[in-house]
């Protein structure tokens, strides 16, 4: 076999020639990564056929303007879908539309769609990731009670947006966050409540939370934290208030539930694939039973000798491509470069690698950007950058390359970042 680069990535050039008389290869899940599995699979194999099912009636899309400029009116549908839904077919792509798959039949090599099985040669779930819900018995059923992930959530949402309206958010980290801001932007009243000690608790620094909690703060939102929701209460089967774990009744026109979200692993589980934490797979994307990969937010991969699931649209891309050039014979390990942001407010938060196991948070201010670097020892691990692009980016590349400068030249505001990634 002889390689080539395409998109500049080198791959395998002469694919298996069982790619051309596949029965086809089957996508379940229209997120971010079976979007770019499909395309990614057409640009390598023009040939092979390739169904993409989707449980929205609705092409694939981008999640995060959903509670951003989406519901702020900036972005219409149309842009936030990845492609055109023409595009699908000029690709030669089933694109499937409102069609949930209700069960997989390993051993036949199908799945059933409302009760018509689609054979496949090969199956790749990239089926994402679920909200968390309140349970019924506290409130969870009641009108005005939203969670943001897709479309049609924002879509129901959206009229209860109005000048002077009073809105519970209920969770600190970057879905509620978010939702807080764009609520508060739009003249709502906009209390936010996070049962742990502080919001960002398990993905930012206190010292990043500490900017983000003051951005809110300066907008007129009212953040409460190391208080949870005890229930929600309604009038004829309409939220009317909250009732706080403190002992607080609050009135609310409507809540938001922005409590983190979990893999989508039902499908799997129910055809008995290995779940740890997600769809268990192995670096090349397999999972536990022959002939079915998966992709995307639903996994759980191999990581410095434990497993890892990552919830972010760069992981989602960069698994599934790899995920759709294993599919046609190449065998290229996933190693994750994760990268993160948020936008609230006038904030860009930009983040690079993961601060897991970080024992020290270094500050670098310069007046205009702030930026925090995580160490583990001597090892630089993460870094957040606050309207700081540059120091995101020179910190990504550090970290892709191994490179950890000494934490006091990057405190330093007169380093020169860019030199750093020379030496």
């Amino acid at each position: 076999m002889t390689s080539k680069d395409i998109g500049g990535l080198n791959v395998l050039a002469g694919f298996d020639q069982r790619a051309k008389q596949m029965r086809g290869i089957v996508v379940v899940g229209g997120g971010q990564a079976g979007a770019s599995l499909v395309a990614k699979l057409r640009l390598l194999e023009p040939e092979v056929p390739i169904t993409l099912i989707c449980g929205e009636s609705v092409p694939p899309y981008q999640r995060p303007p959903l509670s951003k400029a989406y519901l702020l009116g900036d972005m219409t549908e149309e842009r936030l879908y990845l492609r055109p839904e023409v595009w699908y077919s000029d690709n030669s792509i089933d694109l499937r539309l409102g069609c949930p798959v209700t069960a997989i039949d390993a051993d036949r090599k199908a799945v059933d769609v409302g009760g018509e099985w689609i054979a496949y040669d090969k199956l790749v779930l990239t089926t994402g990731s679920i909200p968390n819900h309140l349970p019924a018995a506290i409130g969870g059923d009641l009108e005005g009670v939203f969670t943001v992930r897709g479309l049609a959530d924002v879509d129901r949402m959206e009229p209860r947006f109005q000048h002077g309206a009073r809105a519970l958010v209920v969770g600190g980290g970057y879905i509620g966050l978010e939702a807080a801001a764009v609520a508060t932007k739009l003249g709502v009243h906009v209390t936010l409540i996070e049962m742990s000690p502080r919001i960002l608790g398990r993905v930012a620094s206190a010292e990043t939370a500490d900017v983000i909690r003051a951005e809110h703060l300066a907008h007129g939102a009212d953040i409460r934290e190391g208080v949870g929701l005890e229930k929600l209460v309604g009038e004829g089967g309409h939220v009317t208030g909250a009732l706080l774990t403190d002992g607080t009744m609050l009135h609310v026109d409507f809540a938001i539930l922005g409590m983190g979200i979990r893999p989508d692993t039902r499908l799997a589980e129910s055809a008995g694939l290995l779940c740890d934490n997600g769809i268990a797979v192995d670096e090349f994307g397999r999972t536990s039973v022959d002939g079915i990969w998966a992709a995307g937010d639903c996994t759980s991969f191999p990581y410095k000798g434990g497993r890892l699931r990552l919830e972010s649209v760069q992981n989602a891309i960069d698994q599934a491509e790899v995920v759709a050039q294993n599919l046609l014979g190449a065998k290229i390990q996933y190693v994750p470069q994760p990268w993160f942001w948020s936008d609230q407010y006038d904030l860009k938060l930009q983040i690079a690698g993961l601060n897991t196991g970080h024992d020290r948070v270094v500050l670098r201010d310069t007046g205009d950007t702030r930026s925090f670097w995580y160490f583990k020892g001597n090892q630089l691990l993460a870094v957040d950058a606050i309207n700081a692009p540059r120091d995101y980016m020179v910190g990504k590349r550090l970290i892709e390359a191994g490179k950890s400068p000494q934490a006091e030249i990057l405190a330093d505001p007169d380093t020169d970042l860019k030199a750093l990634l020379k030496s």
